[in-house]
């Protein structure tokens, strides 16, 4: 991010916020968002996050999720200086251990159990059949200009999967269906001393609730639908739907859920690539993920 932009977007929630100068202390960052601790001159602080399209609707999405009752950080100021998104948010702390498994699928019945807003972008059976569809689109726009040229495989892939995508994503309305957090991971979990927050809400949606909690583990080791299992049956007993163990699209529910999360994070890797990111650069990264992503989905769908 250009700095003039970063210092006026920062400049315009001081000024929202009726606060003034402040220290910088720069918390991580790359080319589409960033995170700083700020401490003011009273000796408070908070937290400034600023991030570009696709996310910049995420200060939307915490008040919606704090109005409907979601542990979230405060929405203390936002604004939106040429695209970027400023907000100023709550600080909470140093996390005093890090989020376990117990703790991720307690938080998650929570989030799912959460009235839908209207806001949120909706992830249905029909828009999780095109998913494939979709990526075959990015790939073209890739190959159109010049870029991806060796990715048959990808292609073929992707074909083998659109064709038996309208069968295996029957049971995507299946409960729970509903607020999706989208990056739910143990870093997006703060567990703090005065309890618990979810963090990072820049990508929420209304879909199948199972996408979070196929993500929980993470996406860069192989996939363990024995390992999810365990999680889901977990995620029942702290008060989830039973229903989140019923099989659907002809799969169990674990190789379901984690077969289309994958799928699920294949197209925005390919849009990011195309149309977010736009970088030649990023290329060989890009299409490692997505082949290897790739490689599980037709593993996991079975097709």
């Amino acid at each position: 991010m250009d700095t003039t932009l970063n210092a006026d977007l920062l400049d315009n929630l001081l000024t929202i916020a009726g606060r003034s100068t402040v220290v910088r202390e720069e918390v991580r960052a790359w080319s589409m968002s960033g995170v700083e601790r700020l401490t003011f001159t009273d000796g408070t602080t908070a937290i400034f996050k600023y991030a570009k399209r696709p996310f910049d609707s995420e200060d939307q999405a915490l008040r919606l999720a704090h109005t409907l009752g979601v542990p979230v950080p405060a929405v203390q100021a936002s604004a939106v200086v040429d695209g970027w998104l400023g907000m100023l948010l709550e600080d909470l702390g140093p996390a005093v251990r890090e989020a376990d498994d117990l703790d991720g699928a307690a938080a998650a019945v929570v989030l799912h159990r959460t009235r839908t807003a209207a806001a949120l972008p909706v992830l249905d059976q029909e828009r999780l059949r095109t998913l494939p569809s979709r990526a075959l689109e990015h790939l073209a726009r890739l190959r159109k200009a010049e870029r991806w040229p060796d990715a048959d495989d990808v292609e073929d892939a992707l074909d083998r999967i659109a064709q038996a995508a309208e069968a295996r994503s029957a049971g995507a309305t299946v409960a729970p269906f509903g607020w999706v957090h989208s990056e739910f991971h143990p870093t997006s979990l703060h567990i703090g001393r005065h309890g618990w927050r979810l963090l990072d809400f820049a990508r929420a949606f209304t879909g199948p609730c199972l996408l979070d909690l196929a993500s929980w583990h993470g996406t860069l080791g192989t996939p363990d639908p024995v390992r999810l299992r365990v999680f889901l049956d977990t995620y029942v007993t702290e008060g989830g739907t039973p229903d989140a163990l019923t099989e659907r699209g002809g799969l169990p529910a674990e190789k379901w859920a984690l077969g289309w999360h994958r799928m699920w994070a294949v197209e925005w890797f390919m849009e990011q690539s195309i149309r977010w990111i736009n970088d030649p650069a990023t290329d060989p990264a890009y299409i490692k993920a997505v082949r290897r992503h790739l490689t599980d989905v037709i593993r996991l769908l079975e097709v």
